[in-house]
C-alpha cells in the first residue's frame, strides 16, 4: 500500500496539539481528544477537549461579536466575507480533502472533489442571500398606523455536526446561519474535528471578526450538553441520531431556544417492474453504498417487485463483490473507506449477524476485511422481512436489506411503516405513479429515478422521528432568522 503524500500544511496541522477556537485564540483544555485514523487504527492528532467552561467562553465571544463588528456590518459586506470563505475553501480543497480522508476515512478524491467543492458552493449560494433578506410593509386596517417587519438574526447559534460528512455538514448549517447575521459556537463530532478547526482559522484569515465562528470540539456529555442547555444560546442546529436529538430538545427548554433537528433515517427505495432495471440497480446500489452506508438518507430498505427480484439481487451482488475497499489516503483510490470507529464497526457486524439469525440470507459480504482499520465488506442481505431489526433500525453502514413486494398499495403501506421520515425514493417509468407515490410517501425528500441529489437552493429535512426544520434554500434563512413587527403611530398631518 502506497499512501498519498501529505500536504505540508496538513502535516503541520496534525503535528500540533490543536486548541479550541474561541474568539481569535487557540485555547488549550485540561483534557485532549485522541483523534484516530479509522483506516489504520493509529493516532492521528491530539485536539483539546472542550467542557462547559469553554462553552461559556465561546458563547461570550459570540455574543460580543454579535453586538460589535459583525452585528453592525452591512449585509453586503457580510455576503462578501462569506464569498471569500467559499473561495478559500475551494483553493484549499486538497487540505480539506486530506483532513476528511484522514479522520473520517473516506476516499480522498471524494472528500476533495465532492465534500469540499460542494461546501464551497453552499457558502457561495448563501453569500448571495445575505443582502436579500428583507421585511415587508403591511397595509393594516387603521389609517393612523403604519406597520412594517424587520427580519433579524436569531442571535448566537449552537451548531452540532456529525462525523459522516465533516466539512459538508458544517457548511450546510454554517453558511445560512452566517448569511442571516448570526454568530456561531460549533461543536463538531469528536471523531472528526479537524476540518472544522481548520475552517475557523480560514475564516479569520479572510477577514471574519473574532468571535463570529468559535469551534469547541468535545464529548457529547460535556461540550454538547453544555451547548444545548446554555441560556446564552438562542438556537441549536443539530444533525445526528434521533436519540441524541431528543436529549437536545429536552436540554433546550431552559431558555426555550429555537431548535432544528436533522436526525436518523431508514429510507425506503422501491423498484417497480416498469423501471429501467439496470439504471435502477446501479442507482439503488449507490443509494446505500455511497459514503459506505454512513448516511442518514441511505436507501437501506430496498423494496423490489417479486417479478424482478432475482435479476436485481444478482446485479447488486455483482457490484458489491467488485467494489474496492481501502484506506482513504491510499494512492490507489478505493470505492469505499472504513467504518468510522471500532464501536460502529461492531454495531454494523452485529446487525448482519442478527439479520442472518432472523432468517435473512447474506448473499454478499457480511464480514470484516483487511488486517488493520475498521473495514466491512459491502453486504447484501436478501429475504429480509419487515419485522427484522435490519429492516427497522438504522444500521449506518454498508448493509443493504432487500425486501420483496407485489403491488403498489402494499409497498406504500410498508414503506411508510417506520418511525423515520427523512428520505424515500422509487424507480418507475410510469409518470402518474411517480407523482402518486411522491405525494404519499412520508418523507422530507423524495427521489424519483435518481438518489441522493441535494443542492444549496433546495430545502432538506425530515418528518416524523427524522426531525424538523429545513436546511438549505430560502427555508434555511428562515431557520436562522426571526421577524419583528414594528408599529408607528402617525400624526394627523402625516396623513395629508
Amino acid at each position: 500500500m502506497t499512501l498519498l503524500a501529505l500536504n505540508p500544511d496538513v502535516s503541520a496541522f496534525l503535528n500540533a496539539v490543536q486548541g479550541l477556537r474561541i474568539g481569535a485564540e487557540q485555547v488549550q483544555a485540561r483534557q485532549t481528544i485522541t483523534v484516530l485514523n479509522p483506516s489504520t487504527e493509529e493516532r492521528l492528532a491530539q485536539v483539546a477537549c472542550g467542557e462547559a467552561d469553554h462553552i461559556d467562553a465561546a458563547v461570550d465571544a459570540a455574543r460580543l461579536a454579535l453586538s460589535g463588528p459583525w452585528g453592525t456590518m452591512s449585509s453586503h459586506d457580510r455576503g462578501v466575507l462569506i464569498w471569500r470563505l467559499a473561495d478559500a475553501i475551494e483553493a484549499r480543497k486538497d487540505i480539506f480533502g486530506q483532513l476528511d480522508a484522514l479522520d473520517n476515512g473516506k476516499p480522498f478524491t471524494k472528500a476533495r472533489d465532492v465534500d469540499a467543492v460542494y461546501s464551497a458552493r453552499h457558502f457561495r449560494y448563501f453569500a448571495g442571500w445575505a443582502s436579500k433578506i428583507e421585511g415587508r410593509t403591511i397595509p393594516v386596517s387603521d389609517p393612523g398606523r403604519f406597520n412594517y417587519t424587520r427580519v433579524e438574526p436569531v442571535g448566537v447559534c449552537g451548531l452540532i455536526t456529525p462525523w459522516n460528512y465533516p466539512t459538508l455538514m458544517v457548511a450546510w448549517k454554517l453558511a445560512p446561519a452566517l448569511a442571516a447575521g448570526n454568530t456561531i459556537v460549533l461543536k463538531p463530532a469528536e471523531q472528526t474535528p479537524l476540518s472544522a478547526l481548520y475552517l475557523a482559522d480560514l475564516a479569520l484569515e479572510v477577514g471574519f471578526p473574532p468571535g463570529v465562528l468559535n469551534v469547541v470540539p468535545g464529548l457529547g456529555a460535556g461540550a454538547g450538553a453544555a451547548l444545548a442547555s446554555h441560556k446564552g444560546v438562542d438556537k441549536i442546529g443539530f444533525t445526528g441520531s434521533t436519540e441524541t436529538g431528543r436529549r437536545i430538545v429536552a436540554a433546550s427548554t431552559g431558555n426555550l431556544k429555537k431548535v432544528s433537528l436533522e436526525l436518523g433515517g431508514k429510507a425506503a427505495n422501491i423498484i417497480f417492474p416498469d423501471a429501467d432495471i439496470e439504471t435502477a440497480i446501479e442507482g439503488s446500489f449507490w443509494a446505500l453504498f455511497g459514503n459506505n452506508g454512513q448516511s442518514c438518507t441511505a436507501g437501506a430498505r430496498l423494496f423490489v417487485h417479486s417479478s424482478i427480484r432475482e435479476q436485481v439481487v444478482a446485479g447488486l451482488v455483482k457490484r458489491a463483490k467488485a467494489l474496492s475497499v481501502g484506506p482513504g489516503m491510499d494512492a490507489q483510490q478505493h470505492d469505499l473507506g472504513p467504518i468510522i470507529s471500532q464501536q460502529q464497526m461492531d454495531k454494523v457486524l452485529s446487525y448482519v449477524g442478527q439479520g442472518q439469525a432472523d432468517g435473512a440470507q447474506c448473499v454478499a459480504g457480511g464480514e470484516r476485511i483487511r488486517n488493520a482499520g475498521y473495514f466491512v465488506a459491502p453486504t447484501v442481505l436478501d429475504g429480509v422481512t419487515d419485522t427484522m431489526s435490519v429492516a427497522r433500525e438504522e444500521i449506518f453502514g454498508p448493509v443493504m436489506a432487500v425486501l420483496s413486494f407485489d403491488d403498489e398499495a402494499e409497498v406504500l403501506q410498508r414503506a411508510n411503516s417506520t418511525e423515520f421520515g427523512l428520505a424515500a425514493g422509487l424507480w418507475t417509468n410510469d409518470l402518474s405513479r411517480a407523482h402518486r407515490m411522491a405525494a404519499r410517501l412520508q418523507a422530507g425528500t423524495i427521489w424519483v429515478n435518481t438518489w441522493g441529489d441535494t443542492d444549496a437552493a433546495s430545502p432538506f429535512g425530515g418528518m416524523k422521528q427524522s426531525g424538523y426544520g429545513r436546511e438549505m434554500g430560502q427555508e434555511a434563512i428562515a431557520l436562522y432568522s426571526q421577524t419583528k413587527s414594528v408599529w408607528l403611530g402617525l400624526r394627523e398631518s402625516d396623513l395629508i
